[in-house]
């Protein structure tokens, strides 16, 4: 797999309390496997789908007690230069670039608006094996309340180029590289609850999502919102049984004409 174009989401995580319930659930929902977790990289464990790695989850540290959260890493060629830039522009680097044995460079950080996210320069890990099948990634939104932040700020650490949706009722971007659409930005509205932190919201693909959405909501999942149909297939909003905030989509089932565009 060739390494991604800088700014590329490459990768995922998430850290539970409760590891085996993550697995449990997640295996159910998504249909991942599960590698072995190494002590020597704080019990970090893989998922995969047919042999591909697809996302992980861990443990917190001893002493840590955060809200499960799934953080998205943006693909970079050198962490500690896309580390400066952050700082440059107005965000927080909460981990240093830290080398994970031969594996990459990990950085974490939080954007102007409080989003957080992670950069990842691939080594012998570059990231997603395989993306937009069943059970694996397939698209990510910032959440923010300060959309005009979150705007600035990663064009200027990332090569993206921004274009606004105009008719779509929200306030909605997109970024791109190149010819490709990577990640969205939405405005987060009243919608959300006060003490719901801005984020970014990550979609596994899979093949149905209202069977998907009863299956985890047997599992003790809630849904956040929908299902529903959009030009760009059938989405829903879920949060998992340790309050993870997640996306599923059918992009096989669409509805509508997807809404105009205008590069900004």
């Amino acid at each position: 797999m060739a390494v991604q174009p800088e700014g590329t989401p490459c990768w995922a995580d998430a850290m539970f309390g409760d590891v085996e319930a993550a697995k449990s659930f997640y295996g159910e929902v998504l249909g991942w496997t599960f590698g072995e977790s190494a002590s020597v990289y704080g019990n970090y464990t893989q998922a995969y789908l047919d042999g591909k790695a697809v996302a992980a989850v861990v443990p917190p540290m001893p002493g840590q007690d955060a809200q499960p959260q799934w953080c998205l890493y943006l693909a970079s060629p050198d962490a500690a230069a896309t580390a400066a830039k952050i700082r440059e522009n107005g965000g927080e680097v909460v981990v240093e670039p830290m080398r994970v044995g031969d594996f990459g460079t990990l950085c974490l950080a939080r954007d102007p608006s409080g989003v957080a996210f992670g950069v990842w320069q691939g080594g012998t890990h570059e990231g997603f094996e395989t993306t937009g099948t069943p059970g694996a990634y397939a698209w990510a939104e910032i959440y923010t309340r300060r959309p005009e932040q979150a705007d600035a700020f990663f064009p200027a650490v990332f090569p993206y180029a921004a274009r606004q949706m105009d008719d779509s009722g929200v306030d909605y971007r997109l970024f791109g590289i190149g010819e490709a659409t990577v990640l969205g930005r939405m405005r987060m509205g009243e919608e959300f609850p006060p003490e719901v932190p801005p984020y970014v919201n990550v979609y596994f693909a899979v093949e149905n999502c209202d069977d998907t959405v009863a299956r985890a909501v047997g599992l003790g999942a809630v849904l956040r919102f929908g299902p529903m149909t959009s030009p760009f297939g059938r989405f829903a909003a879920l949060s998992d049984p340790q309050g993870a905030s997640f996306s599923v989509i059918d992009a096989t089932t669409t509805e509508g004409e997807p809404p105009t565009v205008t590069d900004v």
